[in-house]
């Protein structure tokens, strides 16, 4: 599927790095999808500046988009093996992602499966699937950054192109996220509520019905750090709560500087 070139208006230096990396990563052969921004006007026709490119690839080829980019003359950096790398010229960079980190949900090939284009400057490249860029999305609730509004839009202009299932499996074990999110639409977009199948909310409703009649947990676990690492430090330092993030307390803290 081709979508219309998407519309950004970065500074000129920006705009030069950002379309001479696209050509060499086309160039490069190396498998990616252009995610973030771009991949959201694309979808939805939204636009807004940003700062970066967001270039989401498999984690076995991330190394090698660095090793192509190193062997450009470009710096390029590992700036969290766990699921980031980039390439910088100058101050201008691109990341190179390969997993959500928090939910370690992988990119893997089934991400490249659904089929979208889009030209960005002047260069064809694939972007995001809308059930991948939902899953790029509904962990990133920090005070300094919620995505729930590119969830929402997304299903709301997408919503016919979305594997549920897909979507339903790749968050099995958090599927009270997805739940927020489909609530949260619901509680947008009132008129809309056909956009989600009705089967999708009997299931986690379900689940919910289910798990209330149960016990609760032995071990007292916050699994907010999977929204923002930042925000729940404190349940982990001071108030006995077990971690699932697996975010190291200097990491965190030097964020929060």
């Amino acid at each position: 599927m081709n979508r219309e070139p998407a519309t950004f208006d970065p500074p000129p230096d920006a705009a030069e790095f950002y379309a001479e990396s696209l050509a060499h990563l086309v160039q490069s052969g190396i498998p990616f999808m252009l995610s973030g921004t771009y991949a959201l006007g694309c979808h939805t026709g939204i636009t807004r500046p940003t700062k970066d490119l967001d270039v989401f690839c498999k984690p076995g080829d991330a190394p090698r988009i660095l090793a192509y980019f190193k062997a450009l003359g470009h710096r390029v950096e590992f700036e969290d093996e766990r699921w980031i790398g980039k390439v910088w010229r100058d101050g201008n960079f691109f990341d190179v992602i390969y997993n959500i980190s928090s939910a370690s949900l992988p990119v893997t090939e089934e991400w490249f499966r659904d089929i979208s284009h889009a030209e960005v400057y002047g260069t064809t490249v694939r972007i995001t699937p809308p059930t991948e860029f939902i899953l790029s999305k509904v962990f990133i609730q920090d005070r300094y950054r919620y995505d729930g509004a590119d969830v929402a839009h997304i299903i709301l202009r997408q919503h016919e192109r979305i594997d549920w299932q897909r979507l339903l499996d790749a968050m099995e074990l958090h599927w009270e996220v997805l739940l927020i999110h489909l609530l949260n639409f619901r509680f947008i977009y009132p008129t809309e509520r056909h956009c989600i199948p009705l089967w999708l909310f009997e299931e986690l409703l379900g689940r919910l019905q289910t798990r209330a009649e149960l016990p609760v947990p032995n071990l007292r676990v916050c699994r907010g750090r999977l929204l923002s690492p930042r925000d729940y430090l404190v349940d982990i330092t001071d108030w006995g709560f077990a971690d699932v993030v697996g975010k190291g307390l200097e990491e965190s803290h030097d964020r929060n500087q």
